[in-house]
């Protein structure tokens, strides 16, 4: 586990985040994976593809995702400049997220990783292992 600490307005933020993997020689792939290495992080990139969400219609499209865990994988996107984080001075407040031109690169990459595992055929934990 490993702490982020980052200055948002006046508020200090700490973000607690996935595993971080040690990288000391700079490996391209280590570093890829320690921004993108969990199993939410190319789901919520992969839905904001295109389009401006609020918090709740994110949620909604990934059904699977506790609202905790939604709250800490876009603060941690956002601090690596994935995504934007747009706030509204509204009542009620209004939220929206949308990919960086540092996440849209992320597209091709994961359109890629679509096609590869459609040859891939593994066990689910639901399924039986013949």
């Amino acid at each position: 586990m490993y702490f982020c600490f980052y200055e948002c307005g006046n508020q200090k933020v700490t973000i607690m985040s996935k595993r971080y993997i040690d990288n000391p020689e700079g490996c391209p792939i280590t570093h890829a994976t320690n921004i993108i290495g969990n199993k939410w992080i190319p789901i919520i990139v992969y839905v904001l593809f295109e389009r401006t969400l609020r918090f709740g219609e994110i949620a909604v499209r990934i059904d699977k995702i506790s609202r905790k865990v939604l709250t800490e994988q876009l603060k941690e996107l956002e601090y690596n400049g994935i995504i934007l984080r747009q706030a509204y001075s509204e009542t009620p407040p209004r939220v929206e997220y949308s990919l960086t031109k540092k996440g849209e690169k992320l597209i091709p990459i994961l359109n890629q990783l679509c096609e590869w595992s459609k040859d891939i055929d593994i066990p689910t934990p639901t399924s039986e292992v013949k």
